[in-house]
């Protein structure tokens, strides 16, 4: 015994190993998912240094683009500020050619104080062309300001194409405003310009004003997103307090996409250059790479845990045979005879080879009594075969365990009702079945207590008569029985004559009375096993007559009537007879194959009860043949 519980303490060990396998395959599983996400992040960082230095250089390209812009107009203005006349005007309009020495530089153009071109270096005929609609013209013309000026980006009025406009005031030698010189460069050079460069699948660069004005995007060769207002976007609307430059993850209002990006604001220009890539981009290769290393490791780590489930259900096993080994009869005779329940052991012959005490309150006999004895010997002879073929089964393998309730005879009591669980014991050398453990308890209570629910589901509450629910499940049985045997069916309708009148002047107690004594009149008129008495609704009842003609139905409709009159229940608001009266309604039928409803009978007595009522109450009426209704021919 001292061995025995000495193995059992090894109980924790399969808990031990369970656990162990578990932290191992969690370890791998965290340290697999941390490596991956730092080389998610540092696949991210090094997008971000891509950006980053991109965006750098694309800012040091605007910031160049605009000061040659600069350069051209701070000359023009110093030389047109000497005067306007009509030969500097022509000398100009041969040098302006001259200064377009790069592709950054679309045009060049001189306006006069009322928006009139002077000169440009498009070949077009402007004499009759204005720009003093433009916003910039207007700047200029309302602010004595003399710095050049980055406008909205416009559709040109000599090319058609989008331009950005740089432009700066020109004064009168008095100070008064004396025009505008105009540089514009193409939209179209920056989108290919930053076409050159590989943002991956969705990435994109951006060149915006300091009011969120979309200057040129790449992948923009359409002009889509053109003067675009940002100023709304989280970038602009917390433009004062962010840094110059800074690394920013934003969901692209343009298309939806999620970026990585790096924002550069020029410190000369009142620009900014924003590089994005998308971020499914960037991380794409490292998700098909991190899937591949998940799988694996994914892999070895169910190949781990298998191993390690294998060896802790050897473990298992091993004191589940330890502990059978430990189970012997003595423990078993200790939780049986502590049992309130009947507990015995069943040999493979059906005799009983263990009763608990027990056994003298269930079912009256000592155990010493019952000792060697059948096991289905007390067993009602109905259920007998039943529980012979729950044990049958269970010693043949065929189930583990069984619940059967049956009748039991009991010696004092004569006969209870018992629950029987039945369950294989198998030998723990050979683990064969070597027997079974029945477990059984008193349920006579139980059972009485669903009887008498039964009954109550029914039962009419009041009259104790048949519930509508009862009287139309018998008469759909009773109408197969009658179209099966060719035998007749007969219904009773019976109304109380004037009811609610006999409420409303004696009573609710004293109408249920009134019921209560038909109900009993109706108790004592039916002579059979099968009819049936039955409260249909209210004030209305039923009887139904099987095997009954229209004679016979006649004869009980007429009994009830004159029993209700010899009763003589005051009824004063029923005249003439001043008692209480009834009127039926019969029919009789003879289910044919034809007629599949018993709808048909309980019409024609409720026609027949109709009849009764129309003609003065205080009667029966009788419907004439119920037949089926001829079908149409083809």
């Amino acid at each position: 015994m001292v061995m025995s519980r000495s193995e059992l303490g090894k109980t924790r060990l399969p808990l031990w190993a369970a656990g162990f396998v578990a932290l191992t395959c969690v370890a791998i599983l965290a340290l697999s998912a941390w490596r991956e996400w730092e080389t998610r992040a540092a696949e991210l960082r090094n997008a971000e240094v891509d950006v980053t230095n991109l965006a750098r250089s694309l800012t040091q390209h605007a910031d160049d683009t605009f000061e040659i812009a600069d350069t051209i107009l701070t000359g023009l203005v110093h030389r047109l500020e000497h005067g306007t006349g009509p030969d500097t005007i022509t000398k100009l309009q041969v040098y302006l050619p001259t200064r377009r020495s790069s592709d950054r530089i679309r045009g060049i153009f001189i306006y006069d104080e009322t928006g009139r071109w002077l000169a440009t270096t498009e070949q077009i005929d402007f004499a009759k062309l204005n720009n003093s609609d433009r916003e910039y013209f207007q700047h200029h013309r309302a602010s004595t300001d003399r710095a050049t000026l980055i406008g909205r980006p416009v559709r040109s009025r000599s090319g058609g194409q989008w331009i950005i406009t740089a432009s700066r005031r020109i004064n009168h030698p008095d100070g008064s405003f004396a025009g505008v010189a105009l540089i514009t460069i193409d939209v179209a050079y920056f989108v290919k310009f930053y076409e050159r460069f590989d943002l991956g699948p969705n990435g994109s660069a951006s060149l915006v004003n300091n009011n969120g004005i979309m200057l040129a995007r790449s992948r923009d060769d359409s002009g889509t997103y053109v003067g675009l207002d940002l100023s709304n976007r989280p970038l602009f609307r917390e433009w004062n307090s962010r840094p110059a430059a800074a690394v920013y993850y934003f969901t692209s209002p343009l298309d939806g996409v999620r970026r990585l990006s790096y924002y550069q604001r020029s410190s000369r220009y009142p620009l900014m250059v924003l590089a994005t890539m998308a971020q499914d981009d960037v991380l794409a290769p490292w998700r098909r790479e991190a899937l591949t290393r998940m799988t694996f490791v994914v892999g070895l780590t169910l190949l781990i845990a298998v191993i390690g489930l294998y060896l802790v259900r050897q473990l298992l096993q091993r004191q589940h045979m330890a502990a059978a080994m430990v189970a012997n009869e003595a423990q078993f005779r200790l939780l049986a005879e502590q049992s309130s329940d009947m507990v015995t052991r069943i040999g493979l012959d059906d005799r009983l080879l263990y009763v608990s005490p027990s056994c003298a309150r269930i079912i009256g006999w000592n155990s010493d009594e019952l000792l060697g004895t059948s096991a289905v010997a007390g067993v009602h002879a109905e259920d007998r075969e039943r529980v012979e073929q729950a044990m049958a089964a269970l010693k043949n393998d065929e189930a583990e365990e069984a619940r059967l309730i049956y009748r039991q005879r009991h010696r004092e009591k004569g006969e209870i009702w018992v629950e029987s669980a039945l369950h294989v014991t198998r030998a723990s050398e050979t683990g064969q079945i070597d027997g079974i453990v029945a477990i059984m308890r008193d349920m006579t209570e139980q059972k009485d207590l669903q009887d008498k629910l039964a009954s109550l589901a029914t039962t009419d509450g009041l009259t104790g008569l048949a519930n509508r629910r009862h009287f139309d499940d018998c008469l759909a049985e009773e109408w197969s029985r009658a179209k099966r045997d060719e035998t007749s069916l007969s219904l009773l309708l019976i109304d109380v004559d004037h009811f609610k009148a006999y409420n409303d002047h004696y009573g609710h107690q004293a109408g249920d009375g009134c019921l209560r004594a038909l109900g009993r009149i109706l108790v004592t008129q039916i002579k059979r096993p099968a009819d049936l008495a039955a409260r249909y609704g209210g004030e209305e009842f039923a009887l139904l007559l099987p095997n009954t003609d229209a004679a016979g139905c006649a004869q009980v409709g007429e009994r009830v009537r004159e029993a209700l009159h010899e009763l003589a229940i005051l009824h004063a608001q029923n005249p003439p007879s001043r008692v209480v009266t009834v009127s039926a309604g019969g029919a009789t039928i003879a289910p044919s194959q034809t007629m599949t409803e018993s709808s048909a009978l309980l019409t024609a007595a409720d026609r027949a009860l109709y009849a009764a009522k129309d003609g003065g109450r205080d009667r029966l009426v009788m419907s004439g043949q119920v037949v089926p209704w001829p079908a149409k021919s083809a």
